[in-house]
């Protein structure tokens, strides 16, 4: 079965121009401006796409799909997010993880939930752990779990500098980094320690002393949230040039809050003259976002969409920064840290997905591993119980 895409403008993430993409198999054959010449015969489905613009799916390496929250007790749980709250912000891969809650909700239930989006035509995997320390794991170690279970990729989030976290020692941080990168060794999986970061004092110390002192490679390192503070996304930025890969979350921008919008912080970034490839966006979908007074007590609470992640993209564009600028945030960047081969860019021998937008950047289409999601911009495949 082939689908031929007719007429796009396509960014790959790098703008090739108007020309044609030729799917087989959930794979990308063609790309070219001339049409392919076709035998006669083949199951040929064809989409005019009328010059719109065609970019590599979005990558979100930042999502609770068992849902997240649980913070103002049992009934404040997020539910399991269902497949099309993905699609519908272009998002063709996902990686899920535990936050606060990694007690009643488990790796076990976290493996569950990634191979049920695979079910459903998503890329999928996930980091085993969470929060806390020691790690909540399915096998006997996160080394073993990496090696074992093929949806898992590294260990993640575990939180650092915040009240919630288990306030660990730099040699317990150097410990558990060290099981991450072996696990990535021995299965050529990312084998990254994601760090969810806080707002408390030390910032990104721990991460820093870790560095002086261990063994471990910077790359190991993935602190996320990093742009809730500005003096915490300025530590990040510094990380960058010590070989760490940050990564800033699409959060909804309140006036009231301290963290920088995620325009405000490419921005910065940029004209800070850090490394490009360094830098990525997630959304933190599926979770809660709390606030907290200065005696720990939650104040207010909001939740988390994937749809965040494609206004952050839409509003770095509405900034004037051009879509091959901006689209690698949110694809190329992340597949190369987490070493998703296949996933980021449109060449040739790449997983089929894709997005479509039009000339407001609405998505219009959506496919994954070479199946329509969207079409249109019309939900074409839901989730089984949506």
């Amino acid at each position: 079965m082939f689908t031929l895409l007719k007429n796009a403008d396509i960014y790959s993430p790098r703008h090739l121009g108007l020309g044609h993409i030729l799917v087989c198999a959930g794979k990308i054959v063609f790309i070219d401006t001339s049409l392919p010449t076709l035998g006669t015969g083949l199951d040929l489905t064809t989409l005019d796409m009328e010059g719109r613009m065609v970019l590599p799916g979005l990558i979100d390496a930042h999502t609770h799909v068992t849902g997240g929250g649980g913070e103002t007790g049992y009934s404040s749980r997020v539910p399991t997010v269902p497949l099309s709250d993905f699609t519908r912000a272009g998002v063709t891969s996902v990686v899920g993880l535990l936050g606060t809650d990694d007690v009643m909700r488990s790796t076990s239930s976290l493996v569950a939930a990634t191979m049920s989006l695979r079910e459903q035509g998503l890329s999928a995997w996930c980091y085993t752990g969470g929060y806390h320390f020691p790690l909540t794991l399915l096998t006997d170690s996160a080394v073993s779990d990496i090696a074992h279970i093929e949806c898992v990729i590294g260990i993640g989030e575990l939180a650092i500098s915040d009240h919630r976290g288990s306030h660990l020692t730099c040699e317990e941080l150097i410990r558990l980094a060290g099981q991450a990168h072996v696990g990535g060794l021995l299965t050529g999986k990312a084998g990254v320690l994601h760090l969810h970061l806080g707002d408390g004092r030390d910032g990104l110390a721990l991460v820093n002393q870790a560095l002086d002192i261990g063994e471990v490679p910077a790359r190991t390192y993935n602190p996320t949230h990093v742009n809730r503070l500005s003096g915490l996304f300025d530590e990040a930025c510094e990380l960058t040039r010590r070989g760490c890969n940050i990564d800033i979350t699409a959060y909804p921008v309140v006036e009231e809050d301290p963290d920088l919008g995620v325009v405000q912080a490419v921005q910065r970034y940029m004209a800070g003259g850090y490394a490009a490839d360094k830098l990525t966006v997630s959304s933190d979908g599926g979770g809660c976002l709390p606030t907290f007074d200065k005696k720990g007590r939650l104040v207010k609470v909001g939740f988390a969409s994937s749809l965040s992640l494609l206004t952050a993209l839409v509003e770095l564009l509405n900034a004037g920064l051009a879509l091959e600028e901006a689209a690698p945030f949110f694809s190329r960047n992340v597949a190369k840290l987490l070493r998703l081969t296949h996933k980021g860019e449109l060449q040739i021998g790449a997983d089929a997905d894709l997005v479509g937008l039009d000339n407001q950047y609405a998505v219009t289409e959506v496919m994954c591993c070479g199946e329509m999601h969207i079409r249109g911009g019309e939900v074409v495949k839901k989730g089984m119980f949506e």
